[in-house]
């Protein structure tokens, strides 16, 4: 596959000049890649820092809401960035946080998980789920409505979204009314054939890296049998009971193949799923250029997604 050739137009110029992510031979200035610069922020949204409970010792939430709110609860939704479970921090998704908190009139919680290597799984779930339950417990102070949480993520966060999501349905909660695992990371096999197809050194995210990442996140040595499914969320044996879900890909990402048979599986288990494909478009498009048409729409068909949800009529 030419996969440079397959790449919508708008999107090309900034694959391009994309150097790769080099997790293995240099992962701190792969880290450094993602430190976005401080957005404007918006007058409309109230953004305050805080050290909750994590799963070991305090950690870092971000919590956004409308500046101007009522006295009535609002619905919730706990966002997991992402970063291949060994890079990231809340701070590069502040800009799509505050369109959440505007466009579905909610409270955003976004938790400074521990990530792999140096706290390979379970550390990066289980501080989720510390945050979720968090939100949850604090919901009377927060001004939350537990009849409307969420859940997403995108990429890794993506991955631990819909980790989380089986958790929290095994555990018997926190009850979740939605999750929107976006292009999830979820299976460690790299057995699909989009898993081959993108190779590419300047790719977003490609088969070197996520063979990296991986085998950073469930320890050198892992014993690929006792993998469990709140690791590798494809491993689930039953995807029954969970939320509704929203997903979406680009047909250029290596995760297409392992989403669309995640969305399949889901539909099969009698979950309601909404899933867009997006044709000559490579992994984080709408992150890495999000001016392009193409990233727009994206960008805004999830957006509305969980406005939706959260909303239900």
């Amino acid at each position: 596959m030419d996969f440079h050739r397959r790449v919508l137009p708008e999107l090309r110029q900034t694959l391009a000049q994309f150097p790769g992510f080099q997790l293995e031979e240099n992962l701190e200035s792969s880290r450094a890649m993602l430190k976005n610069p401080p957005i404007v922020k918006s007058e409309h949204v109230r953004t305050t820092s805080r050290m909750i409970p994590g799963a070991a010792g305090e950690m870092l939430a971000k919590i956004y809401e409308p500046v101007q709110r009522t006295g009535s609860k609002l619905p919730a939704m706990l966002w997991i960035h992402g970063g291949g479970y060994v890079m990231g921090h809340p701070d590069m998704d502040d800009a799509l946080c505050e369109r959440f908190v505007q466009a579905a009139n909610c409270i955003v919680v976004s938790v400074d998980y521990r990530l792999a290597p140096e706290h390979p799984y379970p550390a990066a779930l289980y501080d989720c789920y510390a945050g979720l339950t968090w939100m949850t417990d604090e919901a009377e102070s927060l001004g939350i409505d537990l009849n409307r949480v969420a859940i997403a993520g995108a990429s890794g966060g993506g991955g631990l979204t819909a980790a989380l999501a089986l958790m929290a349905r095994d555990k018997g909660g926190p009850a979740l009314i939605f999750q929107m695992p976006l292009y999830p990371m979820i299976d460690n096999r790299n057995r699909t054939a989009s898993s081959y197809e993108i190779e590419a050194e300047n790719a977003t995210w490609n088969r070197k890296n996520n063979l990296a990442a991986w085998r950073m996140y469930l320890g050198e040595g892992a014993d690929d049998s006792q993998v469990s499914a709140y690791a590798v969320p494809s491993r689930a044996e039953s995807l029954a009971g969970l939320p509704p879900t929203y997903t979406c890909v680009g047909q250029l990402d290596l995760f297409r193949d392992e989403t669309i048979e995640y969305v399949t599986r889901l539909a099969q288990a009698g979950v309601d799923v909404e899933f867009h494909l997006y044709p000559g478009c490579y992994h984080c498009f709408e992150v890495f250029v999000p001016e392009a048409e193409v990233s727009q729409r994206a960008s805004q068909s999830y957006i509305d997604a969980m406005a939706r949800a959260l909303h239900p009529k």
